[in-house]
């Protein structure tokens, strides 16, 4: 499994490291936690090559306390409202040339425009949810057979 670092820069713009929890020490520490009833300053005199802070220790414990788990709480986090269902289908019918009518598609920014719809969040909806390329409309030249 990954045990990551962070990188955290001090007011004295001096770099110190910092390491952030991994699944497995979430996973110890609720589990001693809950069965020994460690304390932070405990965890940090038991595993004091872990490099861990007291407020980080605090706040996971903390969440332990309440939601019996180390787990994100779904629902959590910052919603999607650019990409909801309803966006993804007027960026869709806006997008895609009709059947009886051929290259009616719209540009990203016309999209964006007409729509009120940002056009990074138009451009996403159709790379993402609608798994299409956006390319750039050129002029090319007219070729006649004749």
């Amino acid at each position: 499994m990954f045990s990551g670092i962070l990188l955290l820069l001090s007011s004295s713009s001096a770099l110190s490291l910092k390491w952030f929890f991994s699944e497995e020490d979430k996973i110890l520490i609720k589990n001693l936690r809950q069965l020994k009833g460690y304390t932070a300053v405990r965890f940090l005199r038991e595993f004091k090559s872990k490099n861990w802070t007291t407020s980080g220790l605090d706040y996971l414990l903390a969440k332990i306390d309440r939601s019996r788990s180390v787990d994100r709480v779904s629902g959590s986090g910052r919603p999607r409202t650019a990409r909801a269902i309803g966006n993804v289908t007027v960026v869709e019918e806006m997008a895609l040339s009709q059947e009886d009518k051929p290259r009616t598609h719209r540009t990203v920014r016309q999209i964006a425009r007409e729509s009120g719809i940002p056009r990074s969040s138009v451009h996403r909806i159709i790379k993402t949810d609608l798994q299409l390329k956006c390319l750039k409309k050129s002029s090319a030249q007219a070729l006649y057979i004749g």
